[in-house]
């Protein structure tokens, strides 16, 4: 029953909306195909930039990696083992994934 009972103000908006279209002379259409432009440019204005950032960065990243893998060599192997044996285990890492995820979802549920 409240659908059906139009107000004044209702009434109004209707024969507002029901009215010709007003002739722009194709500002409308300029007005939207500027701003479609606007959008591509801003969508492929970020991949652009970190393709060419990727680019230029490519030598000295390649160059930090050699460096990187000789000094790899230098260390003495009897540290590498008395490190090794300070790693936790497989099973220790995932209960305590479990057990972070576990409360994360606990604190997310009491929130709501």
């Amino acid at each position: 029953m409240a659908e059906r009972m139009k107000d004044a103000e209702d009434r109004l908006l209707e024969s507002m909306f029901e009215s010709a279209p007003v002739a722009d002379d194709g500002f409308s259409g300029q007005v939207v195909r500027k701003i479609r432009r606007q959008l591509w440019v801003r969508r492929l204005a970020l991949p652009t930039a970190a393709a060419i950032g990727g680019a230029i960065a490519f030598k000295p990243l390649a160059g930090l990696i050699t460096i990187a893998a000789n000094l790899v060599t230098l260390i003495p192997q009897d540290t590498v083992a008395a490190a090794t044996g300070s790693i936790p285990q497989i099973q220790l890492v995932v209960l305590g994934a479990m057990l972070l995820g576990a409360g994360l979802l606990g604190i997310r549920l009491i929130e709501d």
